[in-house]
């Protein structure tokens, strides 16, 4: 079969490129062209465009780019005529992603939709769309199944949640060998995972590195996203209780004691780590300000909107401040307070299922073709 991918972020290049590993295995003779990043490029295919040059976040933001994203749709629509695939996966990204399966539903391409678009959280009327332009619905949050069914009919396919896998099989970290490579002393580790791209990184890292100076008994680790350069991160490397360290996040969590994690996947990758963390997130003014009039969620956390509860901190916006902060990074040093959330982590772990995402979809993408569904 040939497949035709498009990721567009950092965390949906984690997620298929997994996923492609597990088509690999249930499809031998598997041809893949895809849309992505170096995770997905590592494991084979043919790389089309990478998520550096697709990643604009913020309503502000998508207005000021549109040209270019309507010329990547307009490429990427020819890619896939030229290409003929007999299946198109998408991988969240919703803004692009459903322009693209609205039009391949309309040419009779097969779609399947790995990793759903969060309606549930803002967009809901785009249920119609999806009704109208998914063939299959691949689900990794297990509140969403009742969304979908229950509240819009529309069935899907709960497969787990693939960070479990990502995390599990993983290879493990020596810590003494790791700390001697990125020159770490023996201070307990304090990770900053201000985000992935330049617009968020440069709104959250100032903000997460105004609190160094208040804990010299630690040291301040970033994580550096693979998709930016080390020179855009040297302005914020002024203090010598900071390190920085690029595209090493998963070994860097698997050390460390307390995290600052900026709103997305990482919240819930740093959970599964078993990491105690604070959840920070300050956008654009504008974007915010629309942004908070159509949302209406309780929690912005991955981790919180799972748990249904205030499982972890959420220092929104104003509230993303040096004294807040440093209040609450405080409590998650304090043994109590470690051992409660904790504890709420292994009950949000069961919750997401356990081992085989990646598996479960590639079989069912296969299987469904197999079976003209």
């Amino acid at each position: 079969m040939k497949y035709y991918i498009i990721a567009g972020e950092a965390s949906g290049d984690l997620h298929a490129s997994n996923l492609m590993k597990e088509l690999y295995k249930a499809d031998p003779q598997a041809d893949i062209r895809f849309w992505g990043g170096d995770l997905m490029q590592a494991v084979g295919g043919t790389l089309v465009k990478h998520y550096r040059d697709l990643a604009f976040m913020g309503f502000a933001e998508v207005v000021a780019n549109l040209k270019t994203i309507l010329n990547n749709i307009k490429f990427c629509k020819e890619d896939i005529l030229a290409f003929k695939p007999d299946a198109i996966i998408f991988i969240d990204y919703p803004g692009f992603n459903m322009r693209i399966a609205q039009w391949a539903k309309q040419l009779g391409i097969p779609t399947h939709y790995y990793i759903s678009p969060q309606i549930w959280a803002w967009k809901e009327n785009r249920i119609k769309a999806i009704k109208r332009d998914v063939d299959h619905m691949y689900i990794i949050l297990p509140f969403e199944k009742d969304f979908y069914e229950k509240k819009h009919n529309f069935k899907v396919n709960f497969v787990g949640h693939p960070l479990i896998d990502a995390i599990h099989n993983r290879k493990p970290v020596d810590e003494t060998a790791f700390r001697k490579e990125f020159n770490l002393d023996n201070r307990p580790v304090i990770a900053l995972l201000p985000g992935s791209r330049k617009q968020e990184i440069s709104k959250m890292l100032g903000g997460m590195l105004s609190v160094v100076n208040d804990f010299p008994d630690y040291q301040f680790v970033i994580a550096g996203a693979p998709s930016q350069e080390y020179s855009f991160y040297e302005q914020f490397l002024t203090k010598d209780s900071v390190h920085f360290i690029s595209n090493r996040t998963y070994d860097l969590l698997s050390i460390a004691h307390a995290a600052l994690v900026t709103s997305g996947t990482a919240t819930l990758e740093t959970a599964l780590f078993k990491v105690p963390e604070v959840v920070c997130y300050k956008g654009n003014w504008i974007s915010y300000q629309i942004a908070k009039r159509i949302i209406t969620l309780k929690y912005i956390s991955l981790v919180n909107l799972i748990m249904d509860e205030e499982v972890v901190k959420e220092l929104i916006q104003n509230d993303f401040n040096t004294a807040a902060i440093k209040k609450e990074l405080t409590k998650l040093l304090t043994p109590e307070y470690r051992a409660n959330l904790l504890k709420k982590y292994d009950i949000l772990e069961e919750k997401l299922g356990g081992d085989g995402a990646s598996a479960n979809t590639a079989n069912l993408i296969v299987k469904n073709f197999n079976t003209g569904k």
